[in-house]
């Protein structure tokens, strides 16, 4: 995985004209040149904002340590649970949907940031 802030091409999840998800139609072997074309979903991973995607990174990195995802990020213990709560809200993993007010009230405490609120919302919206 390319560090954020260099010059890697991001993987984009919706479309620039009408929002809609987009899926991955082709695939190609860098070795032999062999190209596949199919319907695939991108992986629920790769739609998260790339915050998120660091933020879970460094949560395996840390096993799973609340404490140490704390002193790595600098962020409080419930700003840590919050993300966590926020990541799997995005990946389909909890039975209690998030309220929007509840999205918006993280935002306002700095709990989440903008783009973490805005993917929120619009998988909300789904």
């Amino acid at each position: 995985m390319t560090k954020p802030g260099t010059n890697a091409k991001k993987l984009i999840t919706r479309c620039p004209f009408c929002g809609d998800q987009l899926g991955i139609t082709r695939l190609s072997c860098c070795g032999c040149n062999t190209q596949i074309d199919s319907q695939l979903e991108i992986p629920l991973f790769f739609r998260l904002p790339p915050d998120l995607q660091e933020f879970v990174m460094v949560f395996l990195r840390c096993q799973g340590k609340i404490r140490d995802v704390e002193k790595e990020l600098g962020i409080s213990y419930p700003t840590v649970c919050k993300r966590l709560d926020l990541v799997n809200e995005l990946l389909g993993n909890t039975s209690t949907p998030v309220r929007r007010s509840q999205i918006l009230e993280q935002l306002e405490r700095g709990e989440i940031n903008v783009s973490e609120a805005t993917q929120l919302l619009k998988e909300r919206s789904l």
